[in-house]
C-alpha cells in the first residue's frame, strides 16, 4: 500500500526548457508550447483513471475526451510510484495569507532530489533523469510491479488476457511511447487503425509509421486502412481567440492538408475526418480533445477487434515527446466483451466526424495565409512546438 501524506501538498512542475530570456519574453498565453506537465492521472485506492483530459469545468459539460478506469492494486502502485516522483522534483506551493491569493509562493524544497530547472535546467534534467528511469524500465528493477500487469478473466467457459503496457514520456531522455507506437503500426498483422488528436501535428515518427501501415506506392503490398479524426477549426480550443492564440486553429488544418498531400503521394489509403459538435464560443458549442489509438488485426476468423488501444495524455506531437511530460498505456486484450466496448467508444466519436480533402482544406476559407505560416516558423525557431 502507497502511503501519502498526512496533509495535502500542491506540487507544480515547471520545464527546465522555458527559462532565463525565454521565460521573460514568450507571452503566457502561448508558453505552454515550450513544455509542460501533461500527464492526467486520477487514483484513489486500487483504481487509477488514465485520461488526456484536466478537470476543468468545460471538460464535464462540452469538451469531448476519453476516460478509461483500471482496477487494479498492481497498475494504481504503478503510477503512483510515478506521480511520487514528479511530485519530488516540483515545486511546492508554499500558503501565504489566505485573504490575499498573490502572497502564496513557489519554494523549491531542499529535499527534491533535483536542483531548481529555472537555476540549473542541465543538471536537473540529469537528476530527473536518474531519478525516473527504474520506474521507465522497471522490468530491469527490484519494483515488485513492474509492467506488464495481466489480469485473466473468465467469460462464457473462456479464459480471456488483457495486458496493460504503461507508456511515459519525460524529455529528452526517456520515452517508452514512441518506440511502442511505431512498433505497433509497423505489425504485418494490421488490418485497420483509427488514429485520433484533437491537435493533429503527429511526430515525424508517428507520420512516417502512419503512412507506412497504410501506403502501397508499388500497388502489390496489403496496406492497412486508416483513419484519422481531429477537431474542426469550430471545436479548436483557441477557435476565434485573440492574439497570437487565434493562429493556431488555421495552423493544424494546414497541418493537416500537408499531411493529405503525402498521403497522396504513397498511394496511401487513409481518411481524414474532422469531429464537430455545434461551433465553439456559441450555445451547445463543444470542443475535441480526444487522442489515442484503435488497432484491428487479421486473424484466421476474419477481422479481430479492436485487440489494442492507446490512452493517455498524450497528443503524438513533437513537443509530446519532446518538452512535455506523458504517462498513458497500450492495453491490449482478446476479450470480446472490452473489445465491444472499445469498439463503442470509437463510433461514438466518428459519428461527430465528416471526411475532409485536400479540396476542402486547400480552399480559400480554409487556406492559411502568410501570417500563420510565419507564426509556425517563429515557434519552432525559438525551440517551441504546436
Amino acid at each position: 500500500m502507497v502511503n501519502f501524506p498526512e496533509r495535502v501538498e500542491i506540487r507544480m512542475y515547471h520545464t527546465p526548457n522555458l527559462t532565463g530570456l525565454r521565460k521573460r519574453l514568450i507571452p503566457k498565453r502561448i508558453n505552454e508550447g515550450w513544455g509542460l506537465q501533461h500527464i492526467k492521472l486520477y487514483g484513489i485506492d486500487d483504481e487509477v483513471i488514465l485520461s488526456g483530459a484536466n478537470l476543468s469545468s468545460d471538460y464535464f459539460t462540452n469538451r469531448q475526451d476519453r476516460y478509461h478506469v483500471f482496477s487494479s492494486k498492481r497498475v494504481s502502485d504503478y503510477f503512483a510510484r510515478i506521480h511520487h516522483a514528479v511530485c519530488s522534483i516540483s515545486f511546492l506551493l508554499q500558503a501565504g495569507d489566505s485573504s490575499s491569493p498573490a502572497s502564496h509562493t513557489l519554494i523549491w524544497p531542499s529535499s527534491n532530489p533535483a536542483p531548481n530547472p529555472l537555476s540549473h535546467p542541465k543538471r536537473y534534467i540529469s537528476a530527473a533523469t536518474s531519478l525516473l528511469l527504474p520506474l521507465f524500465s522497471p522490468a530491469a528493477s527490484s519494483t515488485p510491479i513492474a509492467p506488464p500487469s495481466s489480469t485473466r478473466q473468465k467469460s462464457n467457459a473462456t479464459t480471456t488476457t488483457t495486458t496493460l503496457y504503461p507508456l511515459l514520456s519525460h524529455p529528452p531522455t526517456l520515452n517508452t511511447e514512441l518506440p511502442a507506437l511505431t512498433t505497433l503500426l509497423a505489425s504485418p498483422a494490421l488490418h485497420s487503425y483509427t488514429f485520433t488528436a484533437g491537435y493533429f501535428n503527429p511526430h515525424p515518427l508517428i507520420t512516417s509509421s502512419l503512412l507506412a501501415a497504410s501506403s502501397n506506392p508499388t500497388g502489390t503490398s496489403k496496406a492497412a486502412l486508416g483513419t484519422v479524426l481531429t477537431a474542426s477549426p469550430a471545436a479548436n480550443g483557441f477557435f476565434n481567440s485573440p492574439g497570437i492564440s487565434g493562429l493556431l486553429p488555421p495552423a493544424y488544418s494546414h497541418l493537416s492538408l500537408r499531411f493529405l498531400q503525402r498521403v497522396r503521394r504513397a498511394n496511401g489509403n487513409i481518411m481524414l475526418r474532422e469531429w464537430q459538435r455545434g461551433v465553439v464560443g456559441h450555445k451547445d458549442g463543444w470542443t475535441y480533445h480526444a487522442k489515442g489509438i484503435w488497432a484491428y488485426f487479421s486473424g484466421d476468423g476474419g477481422v479481430i477487434g479492436p485487440g489494442v488501444t492507446v490512452i493517455g495524455s498524450s497528443n503524438y506531437t513533437s513537443r509530446s515527446y519532446g518538452l512535455d511530460l506523458e504517462v498513458g498505456a497500450l492495453v491490449v486484450t482478446d476479450d470480446e466483451v472490452l473489445m465491444g466496448k472499445w469498439r463503442r467508444e470509437e463510433e461514438g466519436l466518428r459519428a461527430w466526424t465528416t471526411e475532409v480533402g485536400e479540396k476542402e482544406l486547400g480552399g480559400e476559407e480554409r487556406r492559411a495565409g502568410w501570417r500563420v505560416r510565419a507564426a509556425m516558423w517563429i515557434v519552432k525557431v525559438v525551440g517551441g512546438s504546436l
